[in-house]
């Protein structure tokens, strides 16, 4: 940053000075000044560009910022959009779900065996009713097992083929699903993208304050100069009266001298007029003393 004005290299005048310097003098005096004050505006000049400079800088990360923050609060409003999407499809996903549930819990798929294992069960009874020796009873306790195998297999059987719609809800379920994820990675990215712009945001915003910070230590400067520059400008001007009141003060001291020679004149030319007047013979000096006063 610009340093301090050489104060050594200022001009000072005091009223002393004003009333006890010759001319010569002052007129020295105006020109050191005259010349300290266009150093100092020069000076002024260019802190003033400088500050104009970083003021503008400033405003460039301000708008920067503000773009960052516009995109950021944008891909916000995306971010709200997508969660909003995705809310009400996982509702309806869970809806269905729980339709699919409720239907498995009504067509009870859900209790006892399974229709492989009846079918392995019925096989294993049949096998062992064709190969062993049974008694009349054991053998028709096993019939009876059998077909009350064979009866739940035959309802399994018949579920399973109700379980069609079934089916077919709980993958409209798992597509809607599915689709609400895709919502979700959505929120995710863009969310990461806000935060990025949001950084971006605070840094320039950061950078904008340092920046202006400079230009307000400079304009300072250009203030400190400015201030200098003038009050030489003042002094010049005090100057510059004071010689115009000498140059006056010359001019009526050298009238009244002449007007003093003048009238010395004169009263000496009447007294020749006088002798002139009285028969005296004049010389040729008395003459155009005469002549230049106009009494001849």
């Amino acid at each position: 940053m610009a340093d301090s004005i050489d104060e050594s290299k200022n001009v000072s005048v005091t009223d002393d000075d004003l009333e006890n310097k010759s001319k010569g003098e002052l007129i020295k005096l105006a020109g050191q000044l005259r010349d300290r004050r266009n150093e100092l505006n020069q000076l002024a000049s260019e802190r003033a560009s400088k500050r104009d400079d970083l003021n503008a800088k400033t405003r460039e990360k301000v708008d920067e910022a503000q773009e960052h923050r516009e995109q950021r609060d944008e891909l916000n409003q995306e971010v709200q959009d997508h969660k909003e999407e995705r809310n009400e499809l996982n509702a309806e996903a869970n809806e269905l779900f729980d339709k699919v549930e409720q239907m498995r819990d009504d067509l009870e798929l859900d209790e006892g065996a399974d229709i492989e294992q009846l079918e392995s069960e019925i096989e294993d009874l049949e096998f062992k009713q064709q190969t062993e020796v049974l008694s009349a009873e054991e053998e028709r306790e096993l019939i009876e097992k059998i077909e009350d195998k064979r009866e739940r297999l035959q309802e399994k059987r018949e579920k399973l083929n109700q379980s069609g719609d079934l089916e077919e809800l709980k993958e409209e379920a798992e597509e809607i699903r599915s689709e609400a994820s895709k919502h979700h990675q959505k929120v995710t990215e863009l969310a990461d993208e806000a935060q990025k712009h949001h950084n971006q945001m605070i840094e320039a915003y950061r950078e904008a304050d340092e920046i202006r910070d400079d230009a307000d230590e400079m304009h300072e400067k250009f203030v400190e100069a400015q201030e200098a520059a003038d009050q030489h400008h003042e002094d010049f001007v005090r100057v510059q009266k004071r010689l115009r009141e000498l140059d006056k003060k010359e001019e009526e001291e050298e009238r009244e001298a002449r007007q003093e020679k003048e009238e010395a004149a004169r009263e000496e030319a009447e007294e020749i007029y006088q002798k002139f007047k009285e028969g005296e013979t004049l010389d040729t000096e008395d003459l155009m003393k005469l002549q230049n006063t106009g009494l001849l």
